[in-house]
Parts: structure tokens; C-alpha cells; sequence
């Protein structure tokens, strides 16, 4: 028998979250008088069917817009179905997203055609690429009738492209992957470690102490939650810069530094914080 119990939650005032298992991500529904806005759309065809049919059982109004909060691929994979599902849609990200969507979404397929053995292999293999039809470079309000929706990009931090979404009158905001819970932020190789610290002070500012906080993974946090992680990455920065100007090579950085993470998590951290130092903050080492 189905599971009738609607998965998206209700976490401020119209506004609903759902967790799904897969990579623990969040979708969140921000309803206005004119309908619902969708943020983020999960990782594959497979993946949003369901999650249009949780927006049915909702049942919270019709679904008038997409926004994907950057371009990697567990974010806007179901653009196409949600599409499908529900008719053309306004899809919404910045600029940078838009413009390199395409290229990160064929290395992934690229690496799914090589896991023989990942089990969601085929599903994400079937999506179809459905690229955002609306972009800015740094804000844009939404107009939901009787409710206001601010998309801002902050600056760079797990990709060059991220947005993070305000709803002022609620008192919410999601975060994209700029902030996760389920694990550490992922720092990849499209990251910029020493960029992310001030990327969240800005976030930061948007917050009130009661803000309440939607992450791209895991549970829903807060203001304090989101000053914790920034205090991380900000260690992080920091001791990429204090190994460079003590002329510590890149490819001993890692064994030598206090991280706040485990090491594993950090190899892109280093190598990226490495190419974006100036030349004036780095030393040779001493041999």
C-alpha cells in the first residue's frame, strides 16, 4: 500500500522542506498566492517523479517556478521531469551556473558511465539535461503574489556559481550547498576555500538569531549553525595561507596542517587554496 504521509514538512510559514535518503538532500516548496517555487529538483528523472508526486500529496497549489542553487548535478537533474510533470516552468539560477551546467553535467555522466557497479547507475544515465531559462549575476526578487522571494549569489565558495534563497516575511534561508549538514561542506575541484569564509560572512548578515536555515544536505539548522561551519572553513582558509607563507609545499600541506576535518576530505582544499593564493603570499620552501 502507498505511503500516504505527505514528506514535505512545514518549516516556517509556507514554506515546506523534504529530505530524500539519497545524498540526503533537500527540496524546499516556498508558497505564495500564485503558487509554489521549487528549490533544487534532486539528482535524476527517477528521483523527481517522486518528488513531484510528494508535491501532489501536498497538495499546497500549483507549481509556477524552479530554482536550481548551482550546477552540480544532484540539484537540477529533475528539471526535465518536473517539467514534464507540470508544464513549462520559469527555471532560475545565476549566470555562472547556467553557463557551466552543461560541462559539469557531462563529467558526471562521464563517471556514472565508468561506475558499473553504483546501483543508481541507469537512473541517472536516463536524465535528460534541462538548462535554468532565467539568470542574474547578483539578485533578482521573485514575485509570488502576496510573498517575496530574494535570490542572491554572495560570492564564490563551493562553486563559483552559488545562490542561496531569502524569504524575508518567514524569516528562512536555503543555503544551497554553501552550507550542509549531513556531512562537512564538500570542497571540490570547483571550490574556493579562501573565498568561502567572506561568502558566509555575507550569508551571514542575511540572518536574523531566529533565521531558520534549510542546508542542500541534512537536517534544517540555524543562524548559530551556519557561524560553527564558517568558523571551520575559516581555519581551513587560514591554514592554507599560514602553510604557503611559511613555504611549505602544496604537496605537504596536507600531512602538516591542523585541520579541523579529516584530511581525506581536504586534498581539493589544498590545491585549489594553493593555485588561488597571490604569488606575495607564498614562499619557497627552503631546501
Amino acid at each position: 500500500m502507498a505511503d500516504d504521509t505527505p514528506r514535505f514538512t512545514e518549516v516556517a510559514p509556507r514554506v515546506w522542506v523534504a529530505q530524500y535518503d539519497w545524498m540526503h538532500v533537500n527540496i524546499t516548496l516556498v508558497g505564495g498566492s500564485t503558487g509554489l517555487l521549487m528549490v533544487d529538483t534532486h539528482g535524476s528523472a527517477a528521483a523527481a517523479r517522486t518528488v513531484a508526486d510528494d508535491v501532489r500529496r501536498l497538495g499546497a497549489g500549483p507549481l509556477t517556478g524552479l530554482v536550481n542553487t548551482h550546477e552540480h548535478w544532484d540539484h537540477h537533474f529533475g528539471n526535465a521531469t518536473l517539467v514534464e510533470q507540470f508544464g513549462e516552468l520559469p527555471i532560475h539560477a545565476t549566470e555562472w551556473a547556467r553557463d557551466h551546467m552543461r560541462a559539469s553535467a557531462e563529467r558526471t555522466f562521464e563517471e556514472y558511465e565508468q561506475a558499473s557497479d553504483d546501483p543508481r547507475r541507469e537512473e541517472v544515465l536516463a536524465t535528460t539535461l534541462h538548462l535554468p531559462t532565467h539568470t542574474f549575476s547578483s539578485a533578482v526578487q521573485l514575485d509570488l503574489g502576496d510573498r517575496a522571494v530574494e535570490l542572491i549569489h554572495p560570492g564564490r565558495g563551493h562553486t563559483a556559481g552559488d545562490l542561496v534563497v531569502r524569504v524575508p516575511d518567514a524569516d528562512v534561508l536555503l543555503g544551497g550547498d554553501l552550507i550542509e549538514e549531513s556531512d562537512p561542506p564538500f570542497i571540490g575541484d570547483d571550490s574556493w576555500p579562501l573565498e568561502w569564509p567572506a561568502t558566509l560572512d555575507l550569508v551571514l548578515t542575511l540572518m536574523t538569531d531566529a533565521t531558520v536555515v534549510v542546508p542542500g544536505h541534512g537536517r534544517v539548522v540555524d543562524k548559530e549553525f551556519v557561524q560553527d561551519q564558517r568558523v571551520e572553513l575559516g581555519v581551513i582558509a587560514e591554514t592554507i595561507r599560514d602553510l604557503a607563507a611559511r613555504g611549505v609545499p602544496e604537496s605537504q600541506a596536507l600531512a602538516e596542517g591542523e585541520w579541523p576535518w579529516e584530511r581525506e576530505r581536504l586534498s581539493s582544499a589544498v590545491r585549489r587554496g594553493y593555485e588561488h593564493l597571490p604569488r606575495s603570499q607564498k614562499r619557497l620552501p627552503l631546501i
